[in-house]
């Protein structure tokens, strides 16, 4: 701000706010005195149209009444009119009400729920499963199939999965215990799915805490709590051969069957650095990865020229896997974590260029080629720049 102030009378405002990168706005308002606080003028005036301490008591009187004790004021207002009295508005029966303490639900209505954010995080197979249901369409207009399916979050391998022609909360359950039990998994698994009836249902829980798994469900109407069951769906009905709509259960199953065979075994998954959900479930990583480092060795040794940023490595899955995780704390505020920024005032040069490049600009054109600029006092010019540079720095 203060080499601008000290520019010399040759350079505009223009040229100099964007030599140094200010704008014209802040400097203005830089140079606009600073406006004084409001001072408070005391209490504040009763409206001239408020009724009188007796007029409120009369309509509050009138509320209490026996015959208006349970009737809203909209209601008492049309019956007064009716009978040719008038004590007050509508919004006026509100107002004195609330002033008396008398507003509130009149049923007895549960207060809003507030349903935590869920946060799980799995290091190893087996840790956390995600299921959900989807529907499948057919060629009976209305009808539809329901597609079961459950995965693991660490490998999205699928688990365990059912077709049938309704969503019943028995089938789930039959489902998830024959999945755990087949797959031997140890007591603490938890198992995230969303809201559904199915999913919330007493049969599921009471079996999956006999089994001594635990339960995590969504937000109400939040779908992206149970986004990696969602992904799996969406690369199902993606596929180029998925049927528009099923016959019935048999093609449906006919279908899924060597789908969910090539989603495990061959699936080369995006988000498990293109290893497939199988090699992350039964612990083959390491020994695929190897087989791909040695490929990847030959053809640097063969060609190291077109790896510029040398050896390639084989990328690995990710260590953890989470649904929504939990960032941690940040180690200072916002506000102290923005430090001043001291930029450097601009050299004499960049000035003279932004000031013939305006002229160029308000010439209506680049110079001719050859042509010299219009002279400037560079000596005296200069010196003021030198001497602005040393007290100033502008703070974003």
């Amino acid at each position: 701000m203060a080499l601008v102030e000290q520019r010399p009378a040759v350079v505009s405002i223009v040229a100099a706010c964007g030599a140094v990168g200010l704008s014209r706005a802040t400097r203005y308002r830089l140079r606009q005195p600073p406006t004084p606080s409001p001072v408070p003028s005391g209490p504040r005036a009763p409206s001239p149209r408020r009724l009188s301490d007796a007029e409120r008591q009369r309509v509050l009187d009138t509320l209490h009444d026996p015959e208006f004790a349970d009737q809203p004021p909209a209601e008492v207002y049309a019956t007064l009119l009716g009978r040719d009295v008038y004590i007050g508005s509508i919004r006026t029966m509100y107002r004195v009400l609330a002033e008396a303490g008398e507003v509130r639900e009149r049923r007895n209505v549960r207060a809003a729920q507030v349903h935590p954010m869920p946060s799980l995080t799995a290091t190893a197979p087996n840790q956390v499963w995600t299921w959900d249901i989807t529907k499948l369409a057919t060629m009976e207009k209305g009808k539809f199939l329901q597609l079961y399916v459950i995965i693991d979050l660490f490998s999205r391998f699928v688990v365990g999965w059912l077709l049938a022609a309704k969503e019943c909360k028995h089938l789930a359950a039959t489902m998830l215990g024959e999945a755990i039990v087949r797959h031997g998994v140890e007591p603490g698994l938890m198992v995230h799915a969303d809201r559904g009836s199915s999913m919330k249902s007493d049969t599921v829980a009471q079996l999956l805490a006999d089994l001594g798994a635990s339960r995590s469900f969504s937000r109400p109407r939040v779908s992206d709590d149970n986004a990696f069951s969602e992904a799996l769906f969406k690369t199902l009905k993606y596929q180029s051969d998925y049927p528009v709509c099923f016959t019935g259960e048999l093609h449906a199953r006919g279908w899924a069957e060597p789908f969910f065979g090539w989603h495990n075994d061959e699936h080369h998954h995006s988000g498990l650095a293109l290893f497939t959900p199988a090699d992350v479930f039964h612990g083959r990583v390491e020994a695929v990865a190897a087989t791909r480092q040695r490929a990847l060795d030959a053809a640097y040794a063969a060609h190291p020229e077109r790896f510029p940023n040398g050896p390639p490595v084989v990328r690995r899955p990710p260590t953890k896997v989470s649904i929504n995780p939990v960032s941690p704390p940040q180690a200072a505020p916002e506000a102290e974590a923005r430090s001043a920024i001291t930029i450097d005032p601009p050299s004499m040069d960049d000035v003279m260029n932004a000031v013939h490049a305006i002229r160029r600009a308000s010439a209506g054109g680049a110079e001719p080629r050859g042509a010299t600029a219009p002279p400037l006092d560079g000596g005296s010019c200069r010196a003021k720049l030198d001497e602005a540079a040393g007290s100033m720095s502008l703070a974003s």
